[in-house]
This record gives structure tokens, sequence and C-alpha cells, in this order.
């Protein structure tokens, strides 16, 4: 079964090819095959009935849309994906070195792995120091100080 898409051309619509890309907004989501969007040169206020090459649910209303247009026409509006923000909340980890100290800075925890062994710092003040073969060496005193220590 094929189905066959035929959009009128608006009578207002300017005689203008776009080619490229252009950001748009959707404004509603109908039915999954014919989401109402607006943008930039839109030749009707309320938007536009567009085709779609990725899935939009009413939860995508008010999200920037990219758009193509069949034949470069502005009547005629293709979405081809939403536009990704990454969360506010995410916060970099942060890397200071100045030729005399390394620092590492993260929200969360921090973790040096290689192979086996790793160490990780976690923001409660943990430290955990795990890999299958543990060696301390020191040429001087090598204390081992907490509130209780405990071997095996």
């Amino acid at each position: 079964m094929s189905v066959e898409y035929h959009f009128p051309q608006s009578p207002t619509a300017p005689s203008v090819r776009v080619d490229g890309v252009v950001i748009g907004v959707l404004l509603d989501v109908p039915t999954a095959q014919a989401p109402v969007v607006a943008f930039p040169g839109c030749p009707a206020d309320a938007g536009l009935v567009a085709r779609t090459t990725t899935p939009l649910t009413r939860e995508d209303i008010g999200v920037q849309v990219a758009l193509m247009f069949e034949a470069g026409d502005l009547a005629r509006p293709l979405v081809i994906g939403r536009i990704q923000r990454l969360p506010d909340t995410a916060v970099p980890a942060v890397a200071h070195l100045d030729g005399e100290r390394l620092e590492f800075c993260a929200e969360r925890e921090i973790v040096l792995r290689c192979g086996k062994a790793s160490i990780t710092l976690t923001r409660a003040g943990k430290v955990i120091i795990r890999g299958t073969y543990l060696s301390s060496r020191s040429s001087g005193v090598n204390r081992i100080k907490g509130g209780s220590v405990q071997i095996n």
C-alpha cells in the first residue's frame, strides 16, 4: 500500500526557493504524521502542517526543529529532526594544570582506571583503591591513621 501526499500551494506563499536547513518551532502534533510547525518567513500565521523524518509527540511541542522544504517550497516543510540540548544540570569535570600541580574537580566522583586497577574518590570523602596486587612503599615513615584500623 502506498500513500501519496498532496500539498496544495498557498496563494500567499512567496515564490522564493529555500535551500538548506531552517530552524523552526514545533507548534502542535495533532497526529504523528502531521506535525504543525512555524518558522521565519512562514506563509501561515498559525503554522503549517509538515511531514517528518523523526518521531514527534505532544511532549515535543515547543522544541526547536530542523526543517527543510520539499523542492525548496516554503509551503511544504519537512521536519528532519529536533534540536538537541544538553541538560543544564550537567557540570563538566575540570582539570587545573599550572606546571606544579594537577588538580581534577568533579561533582560526584573521580575514577582513575587502568586494567583491573582503580582509584575512586567520592563526594562523601571515600577513597577506594582496588587492584589484583597492592603495594605500599616508603623511604620514610608509612603511617596508617583512622577512627579505627582493620586488617583482614
